[in-house]
């Protein structure tokens, strides 16, 4: 029970991390040519793993698991 209280803690708090999409950030940042190539990187990795965890604690697989990550990653990163 506390492991799923804890992953839903910390899908809820990387959620809120991306509150701002990865485009808009970067547009704020104003970043360009290989910063804004390595930046959106990073932060569409990091849209991966919060979305994969978020998946694992609502105990998805398969297509819906799929589904889900997909979309929970686009709206992170702003696409």
């Amino acid at each position: 029970m506390k492991k799923l209280v804890f992953a839903v803690l910390l899908s809820a708090l990387s959620t809120a991390a991306y509150a701002d999409s990865c485009k808009s950030q970067a547009t704020e940042k104003k970043l360009a040519g290989a910063a804004l190539n390595s930046f959106m990187k990073k932060c569409q990795t990091d849209a991966q793993k919060s979305c994969d965890t978020s998946a694992a604690a609502k105990k998805l697989a398969g297509a819906a698991k799929t589904s889900f990550t997909k979309k929970c990653v686009n709206d992170a990163v702003g696409s």
